[in-house]
């Protein structure tokens, strides 16, 4: 039986040296406390409050002073979610949403993020950002038992987007990820984005979409199963996990969670900048009737942006971002291009862009009608 206790044991195994992990000859010191302090006392400090994905909380594109001390705070929630009609997931979330919501900061901030463990929860969970430096990415800073807190703060040194999760230690990393636990923090340079030619570019609109892949799996009836708790899950979980193929491969915590009433929507002529993670499988991004203008495939803002992309690939345990301007009404489907994962598992998101169409980009110049077929169609190779 896998109970709160072998669950803590787990994720503890990676700090039983208790604050030194060996690990192929190197060694990673968790206990800082050594280290000299630093004096950040003369620089302004902003409480930002996150909001709940795909949207993202207000900030400035281009810094108007110089750096500060940005903090979050992050409250980590166990609880069962509805992944599609008929499929339940025993979750693992960061603000009880599925991505973790996005943090924005500008480069050379630093993110101070307080990270709650409530009591009611089963499991010990740090969390691991790949945008910052050293100690695991935070993780061996911040690992919090049930009834726990711990304050993390780092220097944003590197512009673009990245993905944090969670990363407790041994089998436990793999679980918690693909039971949601995972989000993405955005760093913009000071002076902001930049073209392919080091002009300045901005957006009206962003939005963050998370892609997860979920492994539920199915008892001997061929339903999915449904479980009282996290810890009564793993066992099963893990079988389906091993096999690698996911059951549910979604955007934002669920089939159709951006589609329907949850559309997002823009306005013809509006810039949308599109932040895409997947914190563990190669996803592909696109745009059905629209394309990346630019867009930063590899997520880091010192590279220049691609140009005009129809597809790009974002590498799992990464983010991106593509920019479009919409230049057409309607309905749009911002998919994973396998299709397959888009339409048979769920990853697909709609967007309704509202405007004037202009038949010089596209004109249906006749509209379906029967033909004669003895005497019309006959090009075709015999």
């Amino acid at each position: 039986m896998f109970t709160r206790r072998t669950a803590l044991m787990g994720a503890a195994m990676i700090a039983a040296a208790p604050f030194v992990v060996k690990t192929a000859g190197a060694e990673e010191v968790m206990d800082t406390s050594a280290a000299a302090p630093v004096d950040l006392s003369s620089l302004p400090r902003r409480k930002v409050k996150l909001v709940k994905p795909p949207f993202v909380h207000s900030h400035e594109q281009v810094a108007t002073g110089g750096p500060a001390v940005i903090e979050f705070e992050m409250k980590i929630m166990e609880k069962e979610i509805q992944v599609d009609e008929d499929a339940w997931l025993q979750a693992m979330t960061f603000n009880g949403s599925v991505p973790g919501p996005m943090l924005v900061v500008h480069e050379g901030d630093y993110v101070e993020l307080t990270l709650f463990n409530p009591p009611e929860n089963m499991m010990q969970h740090n969390i691991d950002f790949h945008a910052a430096t050293g100690a695991l990415g935070g993780g061996s800073l911040t690992l919090v038992n049930p009834g726990e807190k711990a304050v993390l703060r780092f220097k944003a040194t590197r512009p673009g987007v990245f993905v944090y999760h969670c990363a407790p230690g041994g089998p436990m990393i793999p679980w918690h990820v693909v039971s949601g636990m995972s989000g993405c923090i955005m760093v913009l340079p000071r002076d902001g984005l930049k073209d392919h030619l080091g002009h300045p570019v901005s957006y009206d609109r962003v939005y963050y979409i998370g892609e997860n892949d979920f492994y539920i799996p199915r008892g001997a009836d061929g339903a999915y199963m449904r479980f009282a708790d996290a810890g009564e899950s793993y066992a099963d979980t893990l079988e389906v996990m091993n096999g690698l193929i996911p059951s549910h491969v979604v955007f934002n915590g669920r089939v159709g969670a951006l589609t329907g009433d949850q559309a997002l929507e823009a306005e013809q002529g509006e810039r949308v900048l599109f932040v895409h993670s997947q914190a563990n499988r190669d996803s592909r991004p696109h745009l059905i009737g629209g394309h990346g203008d630019l867009v930063w495939e590899s997520g880091k803002f010192n590279n220049l942006p691609d140009r005009d992309l129809e597809t790009w690939f974002i590498r799992g345990g990464s983010a991106g971002a593509a920019l479009y301007t919409f230049l057409q009404p309607g309905v749009y489907a911002y998919v994973n291009h396998n299709l397959i994962e888009a339409v048979n598992l769920g990853a697909t998101a709609h967007v309704i862009v509202g405007g004037t169409w202009n038949n010089d980009l596209m004109e249906q110049v006749v509209a379906p009608v029967e033909y004669d077929v003895l005497h019309e169609g006959r090009t075709a190779l015999p």
